[in-house]
């Protein structure tokens, strides 16, 4: 089988693969680069969620590209516009000629005698088998299962003859006009679903075990608005929001966890205000202290529009099991539905499921650390893109990106052929990088699957933008923590000595 040998291989053509490809051939126009994406399209998760009403839920200053401004003035976009402005920045960036299609990325190994990845390939509309290799690797699929929602069993659910769906499979044909719908779970999803699904039904109820912080923001950014109408030029624009919307992600993140009190306080209140009297506010009050779970925004306040209505309502209870025509919950109420809809979450997997080896040797990502949370230690030649959980992923695929655009021309100045992040064990915390985060459901699966957290820098990630760009953009690329190698004639020189920097497991 032939081997295509290129520069870099990006897996992954969703936001993080086209930001990273843009970043690499801006530094790297020499580059060869190639990107495989698996769907047919690229978009990544934006080309995978079709359910009704899929929207960002991140201001689209922030999770729109630094390099590509996004020119909507709506403060939150439909998933349809959204895979539409991936497309265009791919296209205009000169990514889409380099993406190969229906490629699913079986395994990769790192070879220290050569420098490069070995990347087997499956072609997953011919069932063939391609082969790649490549000087340095970046992982950018996220980490959603994209084949397997997480799904739980509910009690019952067998003598259920109703239509029961998980909006990651969401069917096509699905017609929820004039039917009883049930939607189960209480984050973004959900609370999307509600508006969306309510003007056709006969009625919409969201089942939640408990609720979540709710936040109303306009629909339309009134500064990006009237910048428009004065005909300011579309990159100023972008970067006034961008800058402003950065500020107060952050801004808005350290005050709730400073002041959590006050920060339940007004975001209550600003529910209160929002649904009017005519809504349980015990159905938005959490347990929780404000970001200790994902806050939710909804645009325009669509959420307690259908609700003052009476078209969507909201059950706060535990389900005791399906019936043949719904659901009986704990209090012995009874919701009646033909579509239960589980907004039930997500299941992690990093790296698409691509078996990951140096030197044949299998590595195991939940006891690495990330360094300068970018490379994993001791794998070489190799970025991993994950994204921000308490701002928008795309503020940290951009830096990440950026990152491994700069080490590559770093790499490339210098005659080095192998980067290779070598921590100690005094590097590594007990938790994953997830573990002292957030305690939604998926981010809870996916402590279980994450890189460990790190002790100090570079190895602790932050997820603060302003410290991660100082970084990022700004520090240094050669330091201690991060040893480079040169492939001569007879393999690597100064080769990997220490034994974290291949150590298994």
């Amino acid at each position: 089988m032939e081997r295509q040998h290129v520069d870099v291989l990006v897996i992954g053509a969703g936001i993080s693969g086209i930001s990273a490809a843009r970043h690499v051939l801006r530094d790297n126009p020499r580059a060869t680069l190639v990107v495989l994406e698996r769907r047919a399209r690229v978009g990544g998760t934006w080309d995978l969620f079709r359910y009704p009403g899929i929207r960002s839920d991140s201001d689209m200053s922030t999770f729109g590209f630094g390099f590509h401004p996004w020119r909507g003035a709506r403060i939150l976009a439909d998933g349809q516009e959204i895979r539409g402005y991936v497309e265009d920045a791919a296209a205009d960036a000169g990514i889409l000629e380099r993406t190969r299609f229906g490629r699913r990325a079986v395994s990769a190994d790192f070879s220290h005698a050569t420098g490069r990845w070995t990347v087997e390939v499956e072609d997953e509309h011919t069932g063939a088998h391609e082969s790649y290799s490549a000087g340095y690797l970046v992982g950018a699929t996220g980490y959603y299962d994209y084949d397997e929602p997480y799904r739980p069993e509910f009690p019952g659910e067998a003598n259920y003859r109703g239509t029961l769906v998980h909006p990651q499979q969401w069917p096509e044909d699905l017609d929820h006009t004039g039917k009883r719908v049930v939607v189960i779970g209480s984050g973004a999803t959900a609370i999307t679903l509600l508006p969306a699904m309510a003007d056709k039904a006969a009625h919409i109820t969201m089942l939640q075990r408990s609720p979540t912080y709710v936040l109303a923001l306009p629909e339309v950014d009134p500064v990006t608005s009237v910048l428009q109408k004065l005909h300011a030029p579309a990159r100023l624009t972008h970067k006034i929001a961008r800058t402003r919307n950065i500020a107060l992600q952050r801004g808005s993140y350290a005050f709730c966890r400073k002041y959590p009190r006050l920060a339940r306080r007004i975001l209550l209140g600003l529910v209160r205000a929002r649904a009017g009297k005519g809504v349980d506010m015990r159905h938005f009050s959490p347990h929780y202290k404000p970001w200790d779970q994902r806050l939710c925004v909804v645009p325009g306040g669509d959420l307690f529009k259908v609700l003052r209505s009476g078209k969507a309502s909201v059950a706060t209870d535990h389900i005791d099991t399906f019936t043949a025509d719904g659901i009986r919950l704990k209090s012995g109420q009874e919701l009646k539905a033909d579509i239960v809809v589980t907004a039930t979450g997500l299941n992690v997997r990093l790296l698409g499921g691509m078996a990951l080896t140096v030197e044949g040797r299998p590595v195991d990502v939940t006891n690495r650390v990330l360094y300068k949370a970018v490379m994993l230690e001791g794998v070489p030649n190799m970025s991993l893109v994950i994204g921000y959980t308490n701002a928008s992923w795309t503020l940290k695929a951009d830096l990440a990106a950026d990152y491994t655009a700069r080490l590559l021309a770093h790499m490339r100045r210098h005659g080095h052929d192998i980067a290779t992040p070598v921590a100690t064990d005094a590097d590594r915390s007990e938790f994953s990088v997830m573990g002292e985060a957030l305690t939604s459901g998926y981010i809870a699966r996916a402590d279980r699957a994450m890189p460990r957290q790190g002790t100090r820098d570079p190895w602790r990630l932050w997820n603060n933008y302003y410290r991660d760009r100082a970084m990022l953009q700004d520090a240094p690329i050669e330091d201690g923590p991060l040893r480079f190698d040169t492939v001569g004639p007879s393999g690597t020189e100064h080769a990997a000595d220490a034994p974290t920097s291949t150590r298994v497991a």
